[in-house]
Parts: structure tokens; sequence; C-alpha cells
């Protein structure tokens, strides 16, 4: 019989590389690991890489075994989903690979400024309904800016067209630098070891027929970030009932 939830978040508790830091102590608590992640965790000045929204944590213990010279945060609020990740790079030994339990919405509490050199946003939450709470908006880009080193390197990986076109678009109306792009990642023949690590998610998604969209772009720091002013047709399986066209909430 698996592990229910209280018994992973008891495991989670006494994981040393699982940090926890929800909204509920944000505020009365500083964050001690902000600006010592290399110093007092990793214990090295490898280039720290964070996975946002990360599940189960696959795509973090998978790229940490590609890049042993690099660190890699996987961060979520789901603390009984990201057990699998925390508790197979617990068993494996895995010492560049870290977990943090915290909203992502106060991501920029969690790191000083240039910590971060990379970014992975894999099967994010479209979040159709207000451009705010997309985790490729100008809201998070901001946030994101606080902490990335310059030109850091931001990598979306969804199976949502809306998602896709969205941060096509907020890209594009901020001239941010895009190394690559494509609505069809495994049809384009250029998957290599990092874009073919497959999520839960990413598995449910193409056994359902839908291609696999990338964007791999840098965050610059200079100037004032600006919202899209389009309209993108709402994801079919994600409508949340909705069958019209969908204009973009600014991130006011």
């Amino acid at each position: 019989m698996g592990k229910g939830k209280l018994d992973k978040f008891a495991d989670m508790r006494e994981y040393q590389h699982v940090f926890e830091y929800p909204y509920s102590v944000a505020d009365n608590v500083p964050f001690q690991m902000k600006g010592k992640w290399n110093k007092e965790f990793f214990k090295n000045d490898n280039p720290i890489v964070l996975e946002l929204g990360c599940g189960r944590g696959e795509y973090t213990v998978g790229l940490g075994k590609l890049y042993p010279h690099k660190n890699f945060i996987g961060v979520d609020i789901k603390g009984s989903r990201m057990w699998t990740g925390a508790t197979q790079a617990l068993k494996e030994n895995m010492t560049n690979v870290a977990f943090l339990r915290t909203n992502i919405e106060i991501i920029d509490r969690m790191f000083a400024e240039n910590e971060v050199s990379e970014i992975w946003l894999t099967f994010s939450d479209p979040q159709m309904k207000k451009a705010t709470k997309r985790l490729t908006s100008t809201y998070f880009m901001n946030r994101y800016r606080k902490f990335l080193v310059p030109d850091g390197i931001i990598h979306l990986k969804t199976d949502s067209n809306f998602m896709f076109t969205y941060t096509k678009y907020m890209v594009q109306e901020n001239n941010l630098p895009v190394d690559f792009m494509t609505e069809d990642l495994y049809g384009s023949g250029l998957v290599d070891e990092i874009l073919g690590i497959r999520t839960y998610y990413e598995q449910q998604w193409l056994d359902r027929g839908l291609n696999i969209k990338y964007l791999k772009f840098h965050l610059t720091k200079e100037g004032e970030l600006r919202e899209p002013d389009v309209e993108i047709e709402l994801d079919e399986y994600r409508s949340y009932n909705r069958s019209k066209r969908s204009g973009l909430a600014t991130s006011k």
C-alpha cells in the first residue's frame, strides 16, 4: 500500500534537501536560504536552475542526473506530489537537487539578485481567466528579474496552445531574445536528452494526441515590460465551459 498524504508530509519534514516556506509563514519569518543556496546547501559555485510548478519533480531529478555540475531546485506548493521526486533524489544520493514547497507568487523572496541562471516552466496551468496568474506573464517576469542573472534563460514546455501563444506574444511585445520555438516538439526532430524528459502529466497529454510546444528565451533586465494586447483562442479542453475567444487581462 502506498503512503498517504500525511505520511508523505511527515517524510518531507525530515528531508534535509526539502525546504518549506508557504504564505502562512512568509510575513513573519525571513527565508534564511535567500542568497545562501550555493554556500550553505549545495556547497559549490555551480549555476542554480529552478523548475517552477515542478509537480512530481521528474524534470528536476532528470536534469540533475544529466547535469551534475549544475544545481536544481524544484518548486511547488503541493508537497504530496513533490514527495515523489524528493524521495527519488534522496534514495539516489543526489547532492545537486533540492525542493522548495512554497507559493510561486512569492518566489522572489526565496532568491537573491543574480542567484539563479535558468527557469523551467513545465506544463504550467495556462490560467486563461487572468494574465497575472500565468507563470509567463509580465507580472511574474518582473519577479524573475529580481533574482535571475542578466539575460537569464527561461524554458517553457507546454501542451497548451493558449499558454504557448500568449507567451509568444509576450516575448514579441517585449523584444526578448528567442533561442528556439516550436509548436510540435516531438515532430521537430530536434528533441535532445533534456527536452525528452517526460513528466507524468506530459505523457497524459501525448496519449491524448496533443502536440507538445517549447519556447526558450532570455529575460533581459532593461526596460518596462508590457502585456500583449491581443485575443487568444481558449484551449477547448480547458475552456471552463466557455467557447468564446478571450481577451487577455492586464497585469495591473
